[in-house]
């Protein structure tokens, strides 16, 4: 190829070129054109949506608004209805009040008439009342105060009459509750603590199958009585009394001794100085065990533990004993159950309560050995012994020997007084039964009026015959609680007492 051929092919490359560019503007340019006209009749028919939407929008806002105004409306009518309708009923409540004021004044003009014409009625009636008592007192010889000291006397008596029922009556319901609440203290009582009871004696009976057994007792030559008497150190009484011997001896455990001892003696029938011995050094273990095991189940029974075992053999030794009655172990417990439930009622310490309970009488154990007090005696025991020394106070406190410093030792005093004084705990001797019965009798014969007077039922009852011409029925009434008031202020006792006043009145007259 040559050039000018090359030129050729060069020319027609830029005009293919060209051609194409040109042909390739035109067609954009009217696919712009398009794309424009498309737009600008989107945005039209958008402009056109909106402008109805606006128009829809408006309209709805026009007509919610003329639908509140017309509520408001309708609102405001109801109100002035309302408004009305109030004003109606306040226009008849004024025209009502001043109807009533009306009437309350025309009343009040009445009631003053009335009142001026009850002043004058009153008047006339003082003046004629002033004319009646003159021509009372002309009549009757009275004057206006004797008749009425007179009239105030019968209605004094009147009154006395109506006054001796009432209290009868009273004093016959208060009865009926008083027995029905102390059935039901005393039972309950019962429930809580229920102590066995012995009776106090320093001596003890064995039994002899014959009294040809006493001549064995005895011994030749009295052999055998002294060697139970100096093994034992108890006194054997063999007297007139049949088919026994009676054993004396202060010490409780060495009397017990020498009745199983002696006991078994009779049962097997070989008594001589050797057996003797062999006897009573088996009774003496058999008692000893004994001491201890009713030392651990008091103890274990209450739940006090870790004593030492010296204080538990003192325990024990307590249940031989017995204090007017009362055996003295029971009347421990008892008294340690009564501190515990004390104690945990105010708050204290209920096992050292419970302690000091169990433990503020073990001076007894040993009181006919040592001189002393028992309860200075037992304090030094257990002081000596490791017990606590709060506990140690309590026992040494609880009869005023030494001076209380816990609420406990308040407890224990308490608690054995308690234990100790309700009816049926301790039996009293003859000598302090019959200073009771007549310090009864003294004090019912130092009233006026009473003519003889007699303590019965064992001093639970006391019936007094007064004078029928001195004290009246009323009088009796008022006596017998008179009566009553001073045996509570000046006699202690057990339990409590009656005081019947018997009034009779006897008319004797013969046909002859």
């Amino acid at each position: 190829m040559g050039p000018g051929q090359a030129i050729l092919w060069i020319v027609a490359l830029i005009l293919a070129a060209g051609g194409a560019f040109a042909l390739g503007y035109f067609m954009r340019t009217r696919i712009i054109g398009k794309r424009t006209a498309q737009l600008e009749e989107e945005v039209t028919q958008r402009v056109a949506e909106a402008r109805t939407r606006a128009m829809e929008v408006e309209l709805e806002a026009r007509n919610k608004a003329l639908e509140i105004l017309q509520e408001a409306e309708a609102d405001n009518k109801r109100r002035l209805q309302e408004l009305s309708r109030q004003e109606s009923r306040l226009q008849q409540r004024r025209e009502n009040l001043d109807h009533r004021l009306d009437a309350l004044e025309l009343r009040e003009r009445k009631l003053e008439d009335r009142r001026r014409s009850l002043d004058k009625r009153q008047t006339e009636l003082d003046s004629a009342w002033e004319k009646h008592v003159a021509e009372m007192e002309r009549i009757s010889g009275l004057s206006q105060q004797e008749a009425k000291d007179l009239l105030l006397q019968q209605v004094e008596a009147d009154a006395r009459i109506d006054a001796a029922r009432i209290i009868r009556e009273s004093e016959a319901k208060a009865h009926e509750e008083a027995e029905r609440k102390a059935r039901e203290i005393i039972t309950m009582a019962i429930q809580r603590i229920a102590s066995d009871q012995v009776a106090e004696t320093t001596v003890s009976t064995v039994e002899l199958p014959g009294d040809e057994m006493k001549g064995r007792i005895i011994g030749r030559g009295g052999r055998n009585i002294r060697t139970i008497e100096n093994i034992t150190g108890v006194d054997l009484v063999i007297d007139d009394t049949p088919e026994a011997v009676i054993l004396s001896s202060f010490d409780p455990v060495r009397r017990e001794v020498a009745r199983i001892a002696l006991t078994r003696l009779i049962q097997d029938g070989r008594i001589h100085p050797a057996r003797i011995e062999k006897v009573v050094e088996k009774a003496q273990e058999e008692v000893d065990a004994t001491i201890r095991e009713k030392g651990e189940e008091a103890a274990y029974a209450l739940g006090v533990h870790g004593l030492h075992p010296e204080i538990v053999k003192l325990l024990g030794r307590l249940h031989y004993r017995t204090s007017y009655g009362q055996n003295v172990l029971q009347h421990s417990i008892e008294a340690a159950r009564l501190c515990a439930m004390m104690s945990a009622e105010l708050g204290g310490d209920v096992e050292l309560a419970k302690m000091a309970g169990l433990l503020h009488d073990i001076g007894k154990a040993v009181d006919h050995e040592v001189d002393g007090p028992h309860a200075v005696i037992g304090a030094e025991i257990a002081r000596r012994l490791g017990i606590p020394e709060l506990v140690v106070n309590a026992i040494g406190a609880h009869h005023a020997e030494m001076e209380q410093l816990t609420l406990e030792a308040v407890l224990v005093q308490a608690a054995d007084a308690i234990s100790g004084a309700r009816p049926g705990a301790r039996r009293e001797s003859l000598e302090n039964y019959i200073k009771r019965i007549k310090a009864l009798e003294q004090v019912a014969n130092s009233f006026e009026g009473v003519d003889t007077s007699y303590a019965i039922q064992a001093g639970r009852e006391i019936r007094i015959i007064v004078k029928p011409d001195e004290v009246d029925d009323l009088a009796s009434i008022r006596l017998s609680r008179d009566i009553a008031r001073k045996v509570e202020e000046s006699l202690q006792y057990p339990g409590q007492i009656k005081v019947t006043v018997i009034r009779e009145t006897r008319a004797t007259e013969y046909a002859k």
